[in-house]
């Protein structure tokens, strides 16, 4: 158990292969109890999953630890992960805890935690947690037996995320004349769309009905093909795609092209800079946007601020100065001024108060980037070898750096829940990204595979 259990983006892999077995999950339990438990005080925690089959093995799992600590656990059922990190606030919790593999295949799963006050756990704080739950030599300190915790299930905590999500709409406004096709991914947001018929919408859902196993499978943020398909044969105005735990959006207007979160980013800080509400001038990203992005907001006197891949990793670039908008090119799209992390729903309400506001087509709204041609290829690795420790990448990568010569943009990096390498090229000529993204991919095999 010398591996590391935290990724980018909490604990993730395939079920019952480690680190996501039950032992491991009932020691996460214990650890964060011990971790987070300080007082006399009763102590909360939530705990929401997806719609994974996987999910009630690990709910009960932590659940166990946690209570066996001393916390009162309350259980929130298929909600998303951006709900848990607003019910933590909401309830005054001491911790929250979601059960996803977000965009990953049913037969993945993982455990991701929030703080009180919504955000995701520092570095610091993980290594400690996983210290104590992969230490064979951990000596849990038990509460005495009158007080262990006890767990509850909350039934109305999806009306309390709807009526949270709502207020972040303009109270004067309504959704009525608009039609839109929501893909829920059989995921956690499966039960939440009749949110935007609340607000006047036509809705016509896609990716509702999950059962365990079909979550993400050819539907959601990963697959908006269908979505495309469905937004043309319903002459919808657009199309919204959550993942599993319905924290990323990708969107797809009235004549099915679908738009990034970087394009959803652009329209964003150009509504928030008409207006004069975007702080410092400042959008907050990751090393994988496309350059037009930061092309765009240089344009306009604004500034792009690039942080390494992960959501959390932008929240806390945001947090540092100051910014109030920042996301992902995959979707993830954070709006401070009402939450703390990437929130698809919320996302969706901002788009559409802008779609309001201008009264016009998406497909002329989203026209606001040139977008680079970018390309991303995985290679499957043995090991996460550093590339600096490799003499034939660091060759390959200088030769492609040279022939670009500043008029494109070169990446490799190790996803933090895959066992992948990735190579994204990015340049004017589509051409020589296809060239370059190949030979690379080519020699990343040869020497990390």
């Amino acid at each position: 158990m010398s591996k590391r259990l935290f990724g980018t983006d909490g604990v993730r892999g395939q079920v019952n292969i480690f680190p996501m077995t039950a032992e491991v999950a009932l020691r996460m339990g214990l650890a964060a109890g011990s971790y987070f438990r300080n007082g006399k005080q009763r102590h909360k925690v939530i705990i929401g999953k997806d719609t994974r089959l996987s999910g009630y093995v690990f709910e009960s799992a932590l659940t166990s630890g946690l209570c066996a600590m001393g916390m009162d656990v309350f259980q929130v059922g298929p909600m998303p992960t951006p709900a848990v990190s607003f019910l933590t606030r909401n309830m005054r919790a001491d911790l929250g805890i979601v059960i996803s593999a977000s965009h990953n295949p049913f037969m993945d799963n993982g455990i991701k935690f929030f703080d009180s006050c919504g955000y995701k756990l520092p570095d610091a704080v993980e290594d400690e947690i996983a210290a104590m739950v992969l230490s064979q030599d951990t000596q849990w300190d038990y509460p005495q037996s009158e007080k262990v915790g006890r767990a509850y299930k909350i039934e109305d905590a999806r009306g309390r995320y709807i009526v949270y999500l709502k207020y972040s709409f303009p109270q004067d406004m309504t959704l009525n004349g608009v039609k839109l096709v929501l893909d829920s991914a059989n995921g956690a947001a499966y039960s939440l769309g009749h949110m935007f018929e609340e607000l006047g919408a036509e809705v016509v859902h896609i990716g509702d009905k999950p059962d365990g196993l079909n979550i993400n499978d050819k539907c959601g943020s990963l697959y908006p093909g269908l979505l495309g398909q469905r937004v043309v044969e319903e002459h919808a105005d657009l199309g919204l795609a959550l993942d599993g735990d319905a924290d990323r959006l990708i969107v797809v207007d009235e004549k099915g092209q679908v738009l990034d979160g970087d394009v959803i980013m652009a329209m964003c800080a150009a509504d928030l800079m008409e207006r004069g509400k975007l702080s410092h001038n400042m959008l907050v990203s990751t090393v994988m946007s496309n350059m037009a992005l930061e092309i765009f907001m240089k344009e306009r006197g604004g500034t792009l601020l690039r942080t390494p891949v992960g959501d959390r990793y932008v929240v806390e670039a945001m947090r540092r100065e100051g910014a109030i908008l920042g996301g992902e090119q995959s979707g993830h799209l954070i709006f401070k001024e009402f939450s703390t992390t990437g929130d698809g729903l919320l996302a969706a309400l901002q788009l559409l108060r802008i779609l309001c506001v201008k009264n016009r087509p998406l497909s002329e709204l989203s026209g606001l980037l040139e977008l680079y041609p970018q390309k991303l290829q995985n290679v499957h690795v043995k090991r996460k070898r550093p590339f600096e420790e490799v003499p034939a990448v660091q060759d390959a990568l200088k030769q492609v750096e040279q022939e670009l010569a500043g008029k494109g943009r070169v990446l490799l990096r190790y996803s933090g829940t895959e066992s992948v390498a990735r190579v994204m090229v990015e340049a004017e000529d589509s051409s020589k990204v296809e060239l370059y993204t190949s030979e690379l991919a080519g020699v990343l095999e040869e020497h990390l595979r």
